[in-house]
């Protein structure tokens, strides 16, 4: 566990949207044990319960919504240090299926609307109001998360790869804005890790039709780490503590990067 007289995060507020889940969940609970106060944007109630824990519902695709979430948070807990876009869905789907054009694994209009609305609208939508509050104090830290397919790419998954491409490319341009302000803009993107909420049966089932597998062996492999020089699976507790150190002064000279956390799997 992360000392907090180390990190010195004490009393600092951190948003992380879509919190309630997963990566999320994991990064609030690493937040709280640094003794950081933290706000849960989320459409479905927290797990946890924590005296410095807000939880504001929250729809990351509505400006009214979002905005809204941070006055509510800048009303409760004085102001905002930090904010972890965090939220985000993936429904697997190819560009073409020559045995079947219009199928229910084709990417339509809808699944493209859908998909950029939560992982790429929401990220602009949360930063631009946070970084308000940041850019008048001349402080503060956005993590955007991404993902090893956003760098590398991912058979079946090419619409998140898409919107996760975006979100780096975001971080590399508004580090540059906000460096004049003293705000970093880091990015995080997580290889294969233990499941998550995203590891739904109508994702397994895309996916494996994507790779032309069944969901048994696609499950089969989840547990193959031979492409993973750690030899393993990493731990959504190990995402967290990154972000959470990005979130603190110990990362102070860092901005513009996405790391890859992926247990050193590459292409290589």
């Amino acid at each position: 566990m992360l000392n907090e007289d180390w990190l010195g995060l004490k009393d600092h507020v951190i948003i992380v949207t879509g919190g309630s889940s997963g990566i999320g969940n994991a990064i609030i609970e690493s937040l709280l044990a640094a003794g950081a106060k933290v706000v849960d944007a989320d459409l479905n109630p927290s797990k946890l319960e924590n005296k410095n824990l807000l939880y504001v519902k929250t729809d990351v695709t509505s400006k009214k919504n979002v905005d809204d979430m941070v006055n509510e948070t800048v009303k409760k807990l004085g102001t905002v240090d930090g904010v972890v876009n965090n939220a985000g869905i993936n429904i697997p789907r190819i560009l073409v299926d020559p045995t079947d054009p219009d199928g229910k694994y084709v990417i339509s209009e809808e699944n493209y609307d859908k998909m950029f609305a939560v992982n790429v609208k929401s990220v602009f939508l949360v930063s631009s109001a946070v970084a308000k509050v940041l850019a008048e104090k001349k402080q503060g830290v956005i993590v955007n998360m991404s993902s090893e397919s956003g760098l590398e790419g991912s058979q079946g998954a090419s619409m998140y790869s898409g919107t996760k491409g975006a979100i780096n490319g975001f971080t590399r341009a508004w580090a540059k804005e906000m460096g004049q302000y003293n705000v970093r803009v880091i990015g995080v993107a997580p290889g294969v890790l233990e499941a998550t909420g995203l590891r739904t049966l109508s994702y397994e089932e895309g996916l494996a039709y994507s790779r032309h597998e069944t969901v048994e062996q696609l499950r089969a492999g989840y547990a193959k780490t031979s492409t993973i020089p750690l030899g393993r699976s990493g731990k959504l507790s190990e995402v967290a503590d990154l972000v959470t150190y990005f979130l603190s002064d110990r990362s102070s000279y860092m901005t513009g990067q996405t790391v890859n956390v992926s247990g050193g799997k590459s292409r290589g």
